[in-house]
C-alpha cells in the first residue's frame, strides 16, 4: 500500500474511531483507549515505511503515546468502571508521570536535536524567549494557582504543576523544531498536534481549578487530545517524517520581520504583566515578572551577540570567499579549480575541524540540472555516496552536497557536477550560504574553463582540418576489413582521383607492396605493434609508381576514430635523393667508379668469399704516369677528361664481377675476384697496361697516359690490409721502375724498397761529394759521320755499386726534388769540359754540347740566370749549348716557361725537344714552340727500315720539322739500315750505338781528334 493510502486510512480510522466516541458514551473506554493505540501503531508503521535515520526519537514518541493512552485508560477505568470520583493522584498519573512525561520528552528531544541540524543558537534562543513568556501565563493562570491551594498536599501539587510545566516543554521543543526547520507535513502536523494537546491540558487545568465547565468524559475537551493523537500518527506516517531526523542545513536564522514580531512579543509578556498588576493594585507577581523581564532582557541581549558574531562571521566568509573567487578566476584548468576550493574551504572551517573536498564532475543526478546554481545544498550521509565517493571524503559521516550548476547558461547542460565537502554537521550547518557561493563561483569557473577548452578544441579542430585538406600527405581512415572509411583531400594528388569510400586500400598499391601492407595492418590490428612504419610503393596517376612512406596507428578505441589511420607521404624525390646521396657516399663523382671507402669494403666482402669458395683474390693499385704534367699543362678539364677515359679502360679490363675504383687523383685499383693462381691476376695487369698505354684523344689533342701498377694477392697477404699495403708497396717498385710497368708483390720486394730508400739517403751524400761523372755519346751528320754535338750523359759513381747509369737514380733524384741540385752540378761540368773542346778555337766550328734539363729543374727559380751565368764563366759561345727539354714542359700554359725559352734563345742558346712523340700532345703544337731542335724518340727510329707505316710517320715528323725550320735529330740509331731509311727520308743528324756508346771526357778528346784527321 502506498504512503498516501495509508494516511488516507489512517485518517478515515480515526474519524471513525472519534464519530463513534461521541455516539456512543458507553464504549468511551474502548473507543479512547482504541484511538491512543492507533495514534502509537501509526508511529511504529511510519517508522518501518519510511524508514528515518533515526528511528530511536520516532520509537520513543511511539511508545510514549502508547502509555499517554495507557494512562487515559487507566483513569477512565478508575472512575468508569470502579466509579472512583476523581481519583487524584491515581495509577494514571503515576502512568502520565513516569512513562509518557520521560518518554515524549525523549522522542521530541532527539526530533529536537537532529531537525536543528547542529548548533542553531538563534533559533535555541528564539524559542527560549517564546517559552519563557509562554511560560509566565502559565504560571499565572496554572501553576500558581496550585502552588496556593490550602485544600492540596504537597504530592498533589507537585503533581498538578508536573502536568503545565511538561506542557510548556511540548511547547517549547515543537516551537524549536518549527522555528529550525522549513515547513513541511509532518512538521505541520506535528505542530498541530502539540498545540491540540497543549489546548486540550490548559482547559483540562482549567476546569480543575474550577475556571469554566468542568471536565466530562466525551466533552469537547477531548477533541485536543483526539486531534493530536491524530496529528502526530499521520506525521509519522508522511514521508516527509525523514525530513526530522536527516541531516540538511538549517533554514535560515537571520533577524527577518517573523522573528522580530515573535522576539518582541514574547518580551513583552513580562512588562505586560506587572502593568495588569499595578493596575489592580496587585503585588504579587512583581518578583516573578521582574525575573522574567531579567531573563528575556539576557535572552535578547544573547540574540543580539549571536547577531553581532554571526556578522563577523560573515564578514570573514566573504573575504575567504572574496580570495577564493579571486583564484577561480585565476584558475586555468580543473585542478587549479579544485584547489582553490579545497584552500576556501580550510579558510572557511574552524580551526582544526577534520574535512574534505570533493569536486565530482559528472553525469547529473536526477533533477540536479533543474536546481539553480546558489541553491539545493543538502547534508547527506557519506555511506550512501558510494564506495569510491565515500573514501575520497575520508569516510567523514556528514557532507555537504552542492550541485554545481550554471543559470542563464546560453547552450548545452547547465549542470556540471556535484560540490561535496565533509566535515562535522554542526559546522557544515553554519556554512550552508558560503558553501553555495562557492559553489556557484567554482561553477562559473568550471563553465569558463570549458568554454575556453572548447573554443581553443574549436580552434585546434578547424586548424588541424585545415592542416589535413591542405596537407600533402595522404591520411586515410581504415575499418575492420582494410576498406577506407575516409580519406584526405590529398588523396586525389596522390592516387588520381579520390578513393570512393569501401574501395580496398591495398588495391591502391603496387603488387609486390600489397603482402608487406596486409602483414603490416594485421600486426597492428593483434596488437604486436602500437605504431608502424614501413616503404610501400602506391599506383598514381597514369599508373605512374609512387614510392610512399606508410605510418600507420590503431584508434579503434578512440570513438571519435574507431579505425586504423593511415598516412601516407610521398617519398620518392626523397629516396631517389638518398639513393643518390648513398652512391655519392661510395662512388667517384668524376667517374662513377666504387670509392676508397666502397673499394675497401668489397675487399674485406671479397676475401670472406674467397675464405668460402677456396678462390684467390687479387688488387692492382693502378697510377697513372705523369698525369700531374697533363693536368697542369692542359689544364684540370683535360685532366678530368683522362680520368673518365682512363676509368673506362680499366673497367672494360674487367670482369664483370670485379671491381673497379679510383682512390683519389690519379689513383685507380681494381679488385680481382676468383682467380685461380696470381697468374691470372698478373694476365688482367698486363691488359690495363696495354691499354693505358694506348694514346687518348684528350679534347683536340693525342696524349699518351701509361699507368704503373702494383698487385697483391691473397697468396701473400693474410687480410685485406695486408693486401691493400703490399699492392701499395707493388706500385711503389712499379712506378721505380720506369713508366707504363706493373710489379707484383712478392717478399723480395721489400728489400728493393729498402735500397731505394738507401739510395735516396746516399744521394744526398754523393751530390755533397760531387760522386758523379759525365759521358758523352757523339751526335754525326748521318750522311758522313762528321761529329756535329755531344750529348752529356750523367753517371753516379757509387762506392760501393759501382758506376750507376740515371735509369737507376734519376726517378729518385726527381722525386725527392734532388734532380736541381744534380742538373746544376752537370750544367756546369757540361760546359767545363765542351771548353776544353774547343780549346783556343772557340770561334771556330766546333762540336756543341747538348744537356738534358727536368721540367722541374726548369721550372726552379734562377735557372735561367744561373745557366747564362756558368756560360760565361766557362767561355763557351752560346751557340755550342743545347738544352734539351721534354715536350711536357712546353705543354704547360706557362708564360713564365715561354718568357724562359724565349731568353735562352735570344742569349744564342738552342732548345732541343727531346724524346718527341712519348709524351702527350699532338704535333700542332711545335708552331707554338720556342724550339730549335727536334729529337725523334728511339722507338719510331727501330722499325722505320722495315715497317712502310713507321717510315710514313718519320717523314711526316722530318716534313713538319723542315716546314717548322726545325732541326732534326734522330735517337737510338743502331742499324745500317735504319740509318740509309733516315737519309732518305731527309733527316741529316743522328747519334746512337752504330756511331759510338757514350764516353768519358778523356776519350771525348781522343775520339774528336782522330775525327778530325779522318777528315
Amino acid at each position: 500500500m502506498s504512503s498516501r493510502r495509508t494516511i488516507a486510512a489512517f485518517a478515515a480510522v480515526m474519524i471513525v474511531l472519534t464519530a463513534v466516541y461521541y455516539a456512543r458514551p458507553g464504549w468511551h473506554i474502548a473507543i479512547w483507549t482504541a484511538i491512543g493505540t492507533a495514534s502509537a501503531v501509526a508511529i511504529a508503521v511510519g517508522v518501518a515505511r519510511n524508514r528515518p535515520r533515526r528511528k530511536l526519537p520516532w520509537l520513543l514518541l511511539s511508545a510514549g503515546i502508547f502509555a499517554f493512552a495507557m494512562g487515559d485508560t487507566t483513569y477512565l477505568f478508575l472512575t468508569d468502571v470502579l466509579g472512583q470520583p476523581q481519583p487524584f493522584p491515581s495509577l494514571a498519573d503515576l502512568i502520565y508521570l513516569g512513562l509518557f512525561f520521560p518518554l515524549g520528552a525523549g522522542g521530541m528531544i532527539g526530533l529536537a536535536r537532529t531537525s536543528a541540524a547542529g548548533r542553531d543558537r538563534a533559533s535555541l534562543l528564539d524559542a527560549l524567549a517564546l517559552t519563557v513568556g509562554l511560560g509566565l501565563l502559565s504560571w499565572l493562570f496554572l501553576i500558581d494557582p496550585y502552588v496556593h491551594a490550602d485544600d492540596l498536599t504537597w504530592l498533589q501539587k507537585a503533581i498538578s504543576i508536573a502536568y503545565p510545566l511538561f506542557d510548556v516543554l511540548v511547547l517549547a521543543i515543537l516551537t524549536r523544531i518549527v522555528i529550525s526547520v522549513r515547513l513541511r507535513p509532518s512538521v505541520l502536523l506535528m505542530a498541530i498536534g502539540g498545540l491540540g494537546l497543549l489546548v486540550a491540558d490548559v482547559l483540562y487545568g482549567f476546569s480543575r481549578l474550577g475556571v469554566g465547565a468542568s471536565w466530562l468524559m466525551g466533552g469537547p475537551i477531548d477533541l485536543g487530545w483526539i486531534v493530536f493523537y491524530a496529528a502526530w500518527g499521520l506525521a509519522a506516517l508522511h514521508p516527509s517524517m525523514v525530513v526530522l531526523t536527516d541531516p540538511r542545513a538549517p533554514a535560515r536564522s537571520g533577524l527577518t520581520v517573523r522573528r522580530v514580531v515573535l522576539l518582541a512579543l514574547s518580551t513583552l509578556v513580562a512588562p505586560a504583566v506587572l502593568i495588569v498588576q499595578a493596575v489592580r493594585g496587585d503585588d504579587r507577581y512583581v518578583g516573578v515578572g521582574a525575573l522574567v523581564a531579567a531573563v528575556m532582557f539576557l535572552l535578547v541581549l544573547a540574540r543580539l551577540y549571536g547577531a553581532v558574531s554571526g556578522y563577523r562571521g560573515v564578514v570573514s566568509r566573504e573575504r575567504a570567499l572574496r580570495e577564493a573567487g579571486a583564484a577561480l578566476v585565476s584558475a586555468n584548468d580543473v585542478g587549479e579549480v579544485t584547489g582553490a576550493v579545497q584552500a576556501a574551504v580550510g579558510r572557511l572551517l574552524p580551526a582544526g575541524i577534520a574535512h574534505r573536498v570533493v569536486l565530482a564532475l559528472d553525469e547529473p543526478e536526477p533533477g540536479a540540472a533543474a536546481t539553480p546554481a546558489g541553491s539545493g545544498i543538502q547534508l547527506v550521509y557519506t555511506a550512501t555516496l558510494g564506495a569510491d565517493l565515500a573514501s575520497r571524503l575520508g569516510h567523514i559521516e556528514v557532507a555537504a552536497k552542492c550541485p554545481l550548476v550554471v543559470t542563464r547558461k546560453a547552450a548545452g547542460d547547465p549542470y556540471l557536477g556535484t560540490l561535496f565537502v565533509a566535515a562535522e554537521e554542526t559546522t557544515l550547518a553554519t556554512l550552508r550560504e558560503a558553501i553555495e557561493v562557492l559553489a556557484s563561483q567554482a561553477a562559473l569557473a568550471l563553465d569558463r574553463i570549458g568554454l575556453a577548452w572548447e573554443i581553443t578544441r574549436r580552434r585546434s579542430e578547424e586548424y588541424f582540418r585545415t592542416l589535413v585538406q591542405n596537407n600533402s600527405d595522404v591520411i586515410l581512415i581504415l575499418d575492420a576489413g582494410d576498406r577506407i572509411r575516409y580519406a584526405s583531400p590529398s588523396a586525389a594528388a596522390m592516387f588520381g582521383a579520390d578513393p570512393v569510400p569501401g574501395t580496398p586500400v591495398l588495391d591502391l598499391l603496387d603488387p609486390a607492396s600489397r603482402m608487406v601492407a596486409r602483414r603490416m595492418l594485421n600486426l597492428l590490428r593483434t596488437g604486436e605493434r602500437g605504431m608502424t612504419q614501413d616503404d610501400w610503393v602506391a599506383v598514381g596517376p597514369d599508373d605512374d609508381r609512387v614510392q610512399v612512406e606508410a605510418s600507420c596507428r590503431d584508434l579503434r578505441a578512440d570513438p571519435t576514430v574507431a579505425g586504423l589511420v593511415l598516412t601516407l607521404r610521398d617519398v620518392t624525390e626523397r629516396r631517389r635523393l638518398e639513393q643518390e646521396l648513398t652512391h655519392r657516399a661510395f662512388h667517384d663523382s668524376l667517374t662513377g667508379l666504387a670509392n676508397r671507402v666502397l673499394f675497401h669494403d668489397r675487399v674485406q666482402q671479397a676475401l670472406a668469399r674467397a675464405d668460402r669458395n677456396g678462390t684467390m683474390v687479387g688488387v692492382l693499385f693502378i697510377d697513372l704516369d705523369d698525369f700531374k704534367v697533363i693536368n697542369d699543362t692542359m689544364g684540370h678539364a683535360c685532366g678530368d677528361e683522362l680520368l673518365v677515359a682512363a676509368s673506362r679502360r680499366l673497367t672494360a679490363e674487367l670482369a664483370a664481377g670485379d671491381t673497379a675504383a679510383r682512390l683519389g687523383g690519379d689513383e685507380f685499383a681494381a679488385l680481382v675476384e676468383d682467380a685461380r693462381d696470381p697468374q691470372e691476376v698478373e694476365l688482367v695487369a698486363q691488359r690495363v697496361v696495354a691499354a693505358f698505354g694506348k694514346p687518348y684523344l684528350v679534347g683536340d689533342s693525342v696524349v699518351n697516359g701509361p699507368a704503373s701498377i702494383g698487385i697483391a694477392t691473397t697468396a701473400e697477404a693474410i687480410d685485406g690490409d695486408d693486401l691493400l699495403r703490399q699492392a701499395d708497396l707493388a706500385l711503389y717498385v712499379a712506378k721505380g721502375a720506369g713508366k707504363g710497368q706493373w710489379r707484383r708483390y712478392q717478399a723480395a720486394l721489400h728489400n728493393q724498397v729498402l735500397d731505394r730508400l738507401e739510395l735516396r739517403a746516399e744521394l744526398d751524400q754523393a751530390i755533397a761529394e760531387r760522386s758523379f761523372v759525365l759521358q758523352y755519346q757523339p751526335i754525326v751528320d748521318l750522311r758522313d759521320g762528321a761529329a756535329s754535338g755531344l750529348e752529356a750523359l750523367v753517371r753516379w759513381q757509387h762506392p760501393t755499386r759501382g758506376l750507376l747509369g740515371p735509369g737507376r737514380f734519376i726517378d729518385v733524384a726527381e722525386e725527392s726534388g734532388l734532380i736541381v741540385p744534380i742538373g746544376d752540378w752537370v750544367i756546369e761540368q757540361a760546359l767545363t769540359d765542351a771548353a776544353a773542346w774547343c780549346g783556343d778555337r772557340p770561334d771556330e766550328d766546333g762540336p756543341y754540347v747538348s744537356i738534358n734539363v727536368s721540367a722541374r729543374q726548369f721550372s726552379d727559380p734562377g735557372f735561367v740566370d744561373r745557366v747564362l751565368r756558368r756560360l760565361a764563366v766557362a767561355g763557351l759561345p752560346a751557340d755550342r749549348l743545347v738544352l734539351e727539354i721534354t715536350e711536357t714542359l712546353l705543354l704547360r700554359d706557362d708564360e713564365r716557361v715561354r718568357h724562359d725559352l724565349a731568353r735562352l734563345r735570344h742569349a744564342g742558346i738552342r732548345v732541343a725537344i727531346d724524346d718527341f712523340g712519348t709524351g702527350y700532345s699532338s704535333l700542332s703544337y711545335l708552331r707554338k714552340v720556342p724550339a730549335d731542335i727536334l729529337k725523334i724518340e728511339k722507338s719510331f727510329i727501330d722499325a722505320v727500315s722495315t715497317q712502310p707505316q713507321q717510315r710514313a710517320l718519320v717523314e711526316g715528323i722530318l716534313r713538319l720539322a723542315h716546314t717548322l725550320g726545325l732541326t732534326v735529330v734522330a735517337e737510338g740509331i743502331e742499324e745500317e739500315a735504319d740509318r740509309t731509311a733516315l737519309v732518305a727520308a731527309g733527316c741529316r743528324f743522328g747519334q746512337g750505338y752504330l756511331f759510338c756508346r757514350p764516353m768519358d771526357h778523356p776519350d771525348v778528346l781522343t775520339w774528336l781528334a782522330d775525327a778530325q784527321v779522318a777528315a
